[in-house]
């Protein structure tokens, strides 16, 4: 089958990077080291730029994988996932009030648990069975289903956050046609998600920490900026999005580079009683986005 660019639809690409033909479930987990490991070969369009994978996996197999993906880290780390949220949720909200929001590929359900101190009424959507049983024990509505199989009311969400989710999809326009449908009129869609037209992912390359096996598409500013352009939504800000973790997190993930480094630095944070302070690097290699449903699109 001949590749067509996810974004633009363009079939003329480049190869960027190859990569790893298998991976294991475990391999998903959003704590992996794997940097420069890709499922499959990644090509970048000669119209829009963008960068994805040359053959992207079945949307079962990778249903398959999600729905068994757990990741125990993520339960160590989730003072600072909510405060990640916290700081997104209030940037969104200079564009949107409180309302009904739904989180769609929810993880453990942090963003919901700041959204609802913060006043909306949330619901979220997760593949994994591990991490929605998580959410579930956190007293959260959450369902365990994919994208694709969403019972969610239509047109009802003042907001759908979409955090490190849309470079997972096999088809991220699709995924965005559906949000179209759950927005209300005054709705807006939150993304968080890896920047690869940054500085620093170009000057890794293949090494850059967020080239990993589990993803599937890698946006810049732009190639999102012209995929949520052609799905019917006006761009209205992006902005760098840095992720509270723990000390001990940040160091751990050397183990991508060197496992002897890794294990030093963890040594040493935790002698010097550091690993479990919360800190959040701005590295300007991840963005947030707000968009909006286009004028026309609103009013129809």
């Amino acid at each position: 089958m001949t590749w067509a660019c996810p974004v633009c639809h363009g079939t003329d690409a480049a190869t960027r990077w190859t990569g790893l033909p298998t991976a294991a479930a475990d391999d998903l987990r959003p704590s992996s080291e794997q940097f420069g490991a890709t499922l499959a070969a990644t090509l970048r369009c000669g119209s829009c730029g963008h960068v994805s994978l040359a053959a992207a996996p079945a949307e079962e197999v990778l249903a398959e994988s999600y729905g068994d993906t757990a990741d125990p880290v993520s339960l160590r780390e989730e003072a600072g996932q909510v405060e990640t949220a916290r700081r997104a949720l209030a940037v969104a909200e200079r564009f949107v009030t409180p309302g009904r929001l739904a989180d769609l590929g929810c993880w453990t359900g942090s963003l919901l648990v700041a959204a609802r101190a913060r006043g909306w009424d949330v619901t979220g959507v997760e593949p994994s069975r591990w991490a929605s049983e998580r959410a579930r024990a956190r007293g959260l509505d959450v369902v365990t289903a994919d994208l694709h199989d969403l019972a969610l009311p239509r047109g009802v969400f003042r907001l759908v956050a979409m955090c490190d989710v849309i470079e997972h999809l096999v088809d991220p326009g699709a995924a965005l046609a559906t949000v179209r449908e759950l927005l209300d009129p005054q709705g807006a869609l939150l993304l968080t998600l890896p920047d690869a037209g940054s500085r620093v992912a170009r000057v890794l390359g293949r090494r850059w920490w967020s080239v990993l096996p589990m993803h599937v598409q890698y946006f810049s500013r732009a190639s999102l900026t012209e995929l949520l352009r052609r799905h019917g939504f006006d761009v209205r800000l992006v902005t760098t999005h840095a992720k509270v973790f723990s000390l001990r997190y940040y160091v751990e993930r050397l183990g991508g580079y060197s496992d002897a480094v890794a294990r030093a630095a963890v040594g040493a944070v935790t002698r010097f009683g550091w690993a479990e302070r919360l800190v959040a690097p701005d590295f300007r290699d991840r963005m947030l986005v707000v968009a909006t449903p286009t004028a026309a699109d609103a009013a129809a």
